[in-house]
């Protein structure tokens, strides 16, 4: 999709907005207010709802919620908050619930976020800095309809680790409304929305709390299932039932996602780059279980980084494999690119393995470097990845031979390993002289036991 994009400069702007404005002569009549709406569908939201209407409480014009059949507090604490809550029957399709809400809303623009989503204080007045912008421009005015935001996906710790972008901002027009029964989308042309990437909207949809809610997993199916047998054809709609249906964790529904999978790379022209992504990852790294599907494996990563270039999930999946082929030089170059774009971006877009768990990428480097002959690069790589995370047991054992067999001595290996862990610690310790172990510097082995202090 071709959005265009503007740079908002709102950073100053909001720094400056407690400032008083100077009066202009001659200004010509003054322009319609900005007044933003904030709508949501919801049901169940009790542990959401207030931080989904926090954010906005000085911003928004109004604030409507519209509930489609909670049994909990949703409703109770929408009201105390101060919102405008309205009941939908619950029809199976998103769209019709949304289309509702906004049917409600009397602002001349709208946010319309989901429960699970919010935006930061900061990011709150930037927004409304960028709709002023837009509607005091007349070209602007008249050009776009809709803005086009960042979402940040984040773990239960609130780390970021991976972005998408929707259009969740928009004019209150008759003719804006959403379709499709389920992951519905506003029906507007691309060249009415603008692009902003100094917002970013923080999804927490990902967390463990909302996976494991099988609820919405079933329901999510069901929708999914009635809108693929309306369109067999859409591709999108395959990859998301795929999606949906590694949710449920059994066999049969594994396997019926893997099968959808597939169709969506052989088949699929015009698959949403989010969704091809999710499909051609997930049958790259099942390949890589088995040394029988590592060649297919290899096949599904050469083709995705065609269509999906520098796309840095699929090339770390891609560089699995060709470790495990034992193709070390091509791994390597692909770890090494991969590593670049790992350390030059805050967000990664659309990254939902490298940058959640930037040990992975890492442990793969000093395999790679190991294969090589690369001993600089396997010390430097193993203590990247144990500095990341110290449990690593597969890294750990190698890092302590690569050290003792080329020449550094027990106590500047244990000095070494002071830096990454605690030599107080008995279970580091314990742990340490397991690994010790495992590559059979049994010497060394003996020195850090008897290091416990019992």
């Amino acid at each position: 999709m071709d959005i265009a994009q503007i740079n908002i400069g709102a950073n100053d702007e909001v720094n400056a907005m407690g400032a008083k404005k100077k009066k202009k002569k001659n200004a010509g009549p003054p322009l319609p207010a900005v007044r933003l709406s904030q709508c949501m569908i919801v049901k169940n939201e009790e542990k959401n709802i207030e931080k989904a209407l926090s954010w906005a409480k000085r911003i928004a014009f109004e604030q409507i919620v519209v509930d489609t059949g909670s049994t909990d507090r949703t409703v109770e604490i929408a009201k105390r908050m101060g919102a405008k809550v309205y009941h939908f029957e619950w029809i199976d399709d998103f769209s019709a619930a949304k289309n509702y809400a906004i049917e409600q809303a009397t602002g001349n623009w709208i946010a319309f976020l989901d429960a699970d989503e919010y935006l930061s204080l900061t990011d709150a007045k930037k927004l409304m800095v960028f709709i002023r912008r837009i509607q005091s421009d007349p070209e602007l005015r008249i050009r776009y309809l809709a803005i086009n935001c960042v979402i940040a996906n984040v773990d239960d710790e609130g780390k970021p680790f991976g972005m998408s972008d929707q259009e969740r901002v928009f004019r209150n027009l008759p003719t804006i409304r959403f379709a499709g029964r389920i992951h519905e989308k506003l029906s507007m042309s691309a060249e009415n929305i603008v692009r902003v990437d100094e917002i970013a909207i923080i999804h927490t949809g990902y967390t463990s709390g909302t996976i494991d809610d099988t609820g919405k997993i079933e329901r999510n199916i069901e929708l999914l299932r009635q809108s693929y047998i309306d369109n067999p054809d859409d591709y999108n709609t395959k990859a998301y039932l795929a999606d949906a249906l590694l949710g449920r964790k059994d066999e049969d529904s594994i396997a019926e996602a893997d099968a959808l999978y597939l169709d969506v790379v052989e088949r699929g022209t015009a698959v949403y780059p989010p969704l091809l992504k999710k499909a051609y990852n997930r049958l790259i790294g099942k390949c890589a279980e088995s040394a029988d599907t590592y060649a297919q494996g290899e096949e599904f990563g050469r083709s995705a980084l065609r269509v999906l270039p520098g796309d840095i999930d699929i090339e770390y999946n891609l560089a699995v494999i060709l470790n495990k082929k034992q193709e070390f030089a091509e791994a390597y170059e692909l770890l090494k690119g991969s590593e670049k774009a790992l350390l030059s971006s805050q967000f990664l877009d659309e990254s939902m393995t490298v940058s959640a768990k930037p040990s992975l990428l890492l442990s793969q480097l000093a395999i790679a470097a190991q294969g090589l002959g690369d001993i600089e690069g396997v010390v430097k790589y193993c203590a990247m990845t144990l500095s990341a995370d110290k449990s690593q047991n597969g890294v750990l054992a190698p890092y302590i031979a690569t050290l003792l067999w080329n020449g550094a001595s027990e106590d500047e290996t244990l000095g070494l390993l002071a830096l990454i862990y605690d030599m107080d610690d008995p279970q580091d310790l314990l742990f340490i002289a397991r690994a010790a172990k495992d590559c059979a510097a049994l010497d060394f082995a003996r020195r850090v036991l008897g290091m416990i202090k019992t």
